[in-house]
């Protein structure tokens, strides 16, 4: 027993790592852009077209590096998502496997919000600048990020949350309980390999709903969107089963009590 309780501080380690990275993702993704856009957004006016920032290195150099960090991040959670790597990191970590997922996912993404370099001077798709935009647009953006950061983190604890961050598997291993994994349907273990964000749209709301939409914050918006869309999707038979799951419900609530058939 001695050596499986060791394997609870490794497990914890991970989830407060990942709990507070996830709370650093909030204020880079939201807070930052929202409440210091006066202060980082630069001078309007020295602000570039986009034919001339192609040309020139001080908005290019940045953006190749924030380039660089997002790839980072997309190929760290893709490769260790693969199924030959899994099985490899459960050969030799073995209950630990999908903890230390998330912790290398959660340090990929310390990486990028820790190293990403502004782009200041870059040119902007959009920007509410004249009034009464330049207060209600914020603020609107502020509500709505707010609303989606909570839906986000309703979903996660609906989907089952201890088992994304690799508690559970330690838990039900500690107490000689299996495989959390294997007490779920087949149709449910399909829905999940395929819904590991189940928070798509709330995600992309948080990434594109900004009163200034620079240039380095468009990079970061289009290549998450680009990644959500073709790495995590639904297929038919994943919405036949929300289908069936919802009508199985449905019909459950519906159903006269015990008290009214009399």
């Amino acid at each position: 027993m001695a050596p499986a309780l060791l394997l609870v501080p490794a497990a914890l380690a991970s989830f407060i790592l990942a709990f507070g990275t996830g709370v650093e993702f909030v204020r880079f993704t939201s807070l930052r852009p929202l409440l210091g856009r006066i202060s980082e957004s630069g001078n309007p006016d020295a602000r570039q077209g986009w034919l001339a920032a192609l040309q020139d290195q001080s908005i290019l150099v940045p953006l190749v590096w924030d380039l660089g960090l997002l790839l980072l991040f997309v190929g760290q959670h893709s490769l260790m998502a693969t199924e030959t790597v899994k099985e490899w990191m459960s050969r030799y970590f073995g209950v630990l496997q999908r903890s230390l997922y998330v912790a290398c996912t959660a340090l990929a993404l310390q990486l990028v919000m820790r190293y990403w370099e502004p782009v200041p001077r870059g040119p902007v798709l959009w920007e509410a600048r004249a009034e009464p935009w330049a207060t209600w647009v914020p603020l609107l953006c502020f509500v709505l990020h707010v609303i989606s950061w909570l839906l986000i983190f309703s979903i996660l604890l609906v989907f089952d949350y201890a088992e994304l961050m690799g508690l559970k598997q330690v838990y039900y291993h500690v107490l000689g309980l299996g495989e959390p994994l294997a007490l779920k349907s087949p149709r449910a273990l399909r829905l999940f390999s395929h819904l590991r964000h189940p928070v798509c749209v709330e995600l992309l709301t948080v990434l594109w709903v900004v009163p200034t939409l620079g240039t380095d914050r468009l990079l970061l918006a289009l290549l998450l969107t680009l990644y959500l869309g073709l790495a995590h999707g639904l297929d038919q038979h994943d919405l036949r089963y929300l289908r069936a799951q919802l009508q199985r419900k449905l019909h459950l609530l519906s159903r006269p009590q015990d008290g009214e058939a009399e």
